[in-house]
């Protein structure tokens, strides 16, 4: 470890089955006016809508419903949150749904106490000193945003997707999490959301100090998310499974396996212009750029490369070069995805070519990669990927 760092992560976890009855304990803490975040209403079919709102009648608490948060959410959106928080004294942000919902609450609970959030935020990266507090009830796995204090918003005028981390005043202060819940999400969004996940802990692993005790969790993560994707497969109600794949997800992107390290990002941030400009789904961006990205620079990082095929894909080193190992594990990558049913061309999501250049040119260049990028490399490793 060569890094000096500060480990705080103030948020509490409720963890496991039926665990939302502890929503009831937490509402004592907070004043009456709840502001009630969610998306297109997945969460009144499913009846989470119908418990959450029978603990909040309990406990006596004026509801104000923020909803139809998108999956990748707005500036606007943001905006419209803001404007409830300020209109109706709210306590007590309570999100439930997936990360684009609990992003989205964080941002609002910040951007309260400034005047272009914008501004403060995606653009000048300022931290934020204050905050209403943010609960989250978890329905969709991916993004750990139930226990960091990140935001990730799209501001459409300008075509652009950025996160931001706020720090520790905009941790959700507690979530729950009941792997029960994301039996209903769609085989399509369960797969995105594992790829986000295994895109997290890449973007820590592929970076920085390569013989760090971080290296190892992350490996250990990776492996039993392998696992635990080929039975959800089969099984999308498998409790341990899907228990294992939520906690992986929270623990991938809650600060923790990323300390003492340099850190990449820079699939992300390609990814986050692409969803801006084709309101894609978040994970099956990654997944389609993920192989092409790493081709490119697995060399800047070789001894790393090697490593992730052989503790990772159990790729067997004897008699091969340490090249030939490291390409057999970026190949092992590759048919995890498509044996995942990931997506794994541009033009699925709706991209078009002459969109390239454009995602290209806005990209952010992240520092800290092993390669650090050009927009020349990465139009290239984006019109690798159109295709697939």
């Amino acid at each position: 470890m060569k890094g000096n760092f500060t480990f705080y992560n103030p948020t509490k976890i409720y963890f496991g089955l039926n665990s939302v009855g502890n929503l009831k304990y937490e509402l004592d803490n907070y004043g009456p006016n709840i502001l009630l975040a969610y998306g297109g209403g997945s969460i009144k079919k499913n009846g989470i809508y119908d418990k959450v709102m029978e603990i909040l009648e309990s406990k006596e608490k004026k509801v104000f419903e923020f909803k139809d948060i998108m999956p990748n959410p707005t500036l606007a959106k943001l905006l419209e949150g803001r404007s409830l928080c300020l209109e109706n004294n709210i306590d007590l942000i309570l999100a439930v749904g997936g990360g684009s919902v609990i992003d989205c609450a964080k941002g609002v609970s910040a951007s309260v106490f400034v005047d272009d959030p914008w501004e403060e935020f995606w653009l000048l990266n300022k931290p934020a000193t204050k905050a209403i507090p943010v609960g989250a009830i978890l329905t969709m796995v991916g993004t750990g945003s139930e226990m960091n204090g990140g935001s990730v918003i799209t501001n459409e005028e300008e075509k652009k997707k950025k996160g931001h981390v706020f720090g520790p005043n905009v941790f959700p202060r507690f979530s729950i999490l009941d792997p029960t819940y994301t039996y209903t999400v769609s085989k399509y969004q369960m797969c995105s959301g594992i790829f986000d996940i295994f895109s997290h802990l890449m973007e820590q692993y592929f970076s920085g100090d390569d013989d760090n005790v971080s290296d190892y969790l992350i490996e250990g993560l990776m492996k039993s998310l392998i696992n635990s994707t080929k039975l959800a497969l089969k099984n999308p109600k498998d409790y341990e499974a899907r228990s294992n794949i939520m906690w992986i997800s929270t623990l991938a992107l809650n600060t923790l396996v990323g300390l003492g390290k340099d850190q990449d990002w820079e699939v992300h941030s390609i990814e986050h212009q692409i969803s801006a400009y084709t309101n894609c789904s978040h994970g099956m961006g990654l997944s389609v750029i993920s192989p092409a990205y790493y081709r490119h620079i697995y060399k800047y990082g070789l001894g790393k490369f090697y490593r992730f095929a052989v503790n990772v894909f159990e790729v067997n080193p004897l008699g091969k070069s340490v090249d030939d190992v490291a390409k057999e594990g970026l190949n092992c990558l590759t048919e995890f995805i498509k044996d995942s049913d990931m997506v794994t061309n541009l033009k699925e999501l709706g991209c078009t070519k002459d969109m390239l250049i454009k995602i290209a040119v806005s990209s952010d260049i992240e520092q800290t990669s092993y390669k650090v990028m050009t927009a020349d490399e990465i139009y290239e490793i984006l019109l690798e990927s159109f295709e697939g």
